[in-house]
């Protein structure tokens, strides 16, 4: 193996040898991240990457979320209405962030994103337990059921649909929150939706309204992919004509590919009108992944009767990628928020929200409630028992301090007039 370094490079500064070389030894492994992560590890986190100029270093582009600052105005004809309202000066502790999305109440204008099925969703059932205390909704990502059992799995780190959604419900108080669950084309063929909506574990959220079912278009990690799935080679017999099978390393796991499903814009809306007809007491929301035509596809959704819109921009969505989808395909959040008509029904946002300061601004932009996503597993990996109540008592005081520094009171007076961007 040839061991040349740094210092004594056979290419000019600019040229990625390092990673040309990782190629020439791994071939095909090394168009993926590292083997050893898949399963363990989440990916999709950083900003939108655009290849580097000049400089054998990717370097991260400013995010355009990020980059935007809120701009409280001086005259705040919103808080003298308050102040007569309350009899007194309006605190930021008057904000109210109760909100209310896509058929679902909740205290606050967030959710749990879609958690898949390997190991790096581990802990599932303490974000479970969490989520119910708080009340707010949560979403079961695609193939859970598939990989890791309807019921059980009988898998310490890998747990089923059902033992998920049990773990959540065993803490939900009354009247908030709920559970949605995502089909993808793997799920479609296990009838999990089927499953689900028949079993009487979910019964109480049936007959309260606090069921989901979520159609997957794709997400933000690898727009345009199916599921990838590493699996054993004696796992691979029979596959052959329902996946793609690669083989990326010798004597190692097999990369099981599925296909993403078909889409055009009267196969979109007829999935849409079944899912209302065969579902009648489950709410219909539909995941989008960052696509050019994400407006269109947005706005075809709510005419056919979604109640809620997901998209996650290229910055978002934890699936296990190559790395070129991660760091070349698909538009960022900012972009799909400009694209989609904010106006026309629920839209909810997620891709790197963790604190107040960007969930605020998605709200001003249009989205009703924001996902938390990788946020959500390391605040749970942190503390299993109470990591994520922390984090959102973090959000949520920093949501109000910021919210009224704008002279409003509740998430659904924000807008564009509290955005300042700066010009290029």
């Amino acid at each position: 193996m040839n061991t040349v370094n740094a210092a004594n490079a056979l290419t000019a500064p600019g040229f990625p040898e390092t990673e040309v070389r990782r190629r020439a030894r791994d071939g095909a492994a090394a168009v993926f991240p590292p083997l050893a992560d898949y399963g363990s590890a989440v990916y999709g986190a950083g900003p939108h990457r655009p290849p580097a100029t000049g400089s054998a270093d990717a370097i991260d582009a400013i995010d355009a979320i990020d980059a935007l600052r809120l701009a409280p105005p001086l005259f705040m004809p919103g808080r003298l209405a308050k102040l007569i309202d309350l009899g007194r000066e309006p605190l930021y502790s008057d904000v109210r962030l109760a909100a209310s999305f896509g058929g679902l109440d909740s205290p606050l204008p967030v959710y749990v994103s879609a958690l898949g099925s390997t190991r790096a969703a581990n802990t599932s059932l303490g974000i479970s337990r969490q989520a119910g205390r708080l009340g707010i909704p949560m979403i079961i990502g695609e193939n859970v059921a598939p990989m890791n059992g309807f019921r059980t799995s009988g898998d310490e780190h890998r747990k089923g649909l059902l033992e998920r959604i049990h773990a959540y419900l065993e803490e939900l108080p009354d009247t908030v929150g709920g559970i949605c669950v995502q089909q993808s084309t793997e799920d479609a063929n296990s009838e999990v939706w089927n499953q689900v909506y028949s079993d009487p574990a979910v019964g109480e959220l049936l007959a309260t309204g606090r069921l989901a079912f979520e159609l997957k278009v794709g997400q933000g990690a690898k727009p345009g992919l199916g599921g990838l799935t590493m699996i054993s080679e004696a796992a691979v017999a029979g596959l052959d004509d329902q996946y793609a099978i690669e083989r990326l390393v010798v004597d190692g796991p097999v990369l099981r590919c599925s296909s993403p499903g078909t889409f055009t814009e009267e196969i979109f809306r007829q999935q849409i009108h079944l899912m209302r007809n065969n579902y009648p007491r489950a709410r219909c929301w539909v995941k989008l992944f960052p696509g050019r035509d994400v407006g269109q596809a947005a706005e075809v959704a709510w005419q056919a009767g979604a109640d809620a819109v997901t998209v996650d921009g290229a910055e978002g969505g934890t699936g296990w990628a190559p790395t070129a989808f991660l760091d070349h395909v698909g538009l960022p959040l900012a972009e799909c928020l400009r694209r989609i008509d904010t106006g026309r029904g629920t839209l909810l946002a997620s891709g790197r929200v963790w604190h107040g300061p960007r969930a605020v601004k998605l709200l001003a932009l249009g989205a009703s409630a924001v996902g938390l996503g990788r946020a959500a597993l390391v605040a749970v990996d942190e503390d299993p028992e109470h990591g994520l109540e922390r984090l959102l008592q973090a959000m949520e005081l920093e949501m109000k301090l910021l919210i009224s520094a704008l002279g409003k009171y509740a998430t659904a007076e924000l807008g564009h007039e509290d955005l300042w961007e700066a010009s290029s």
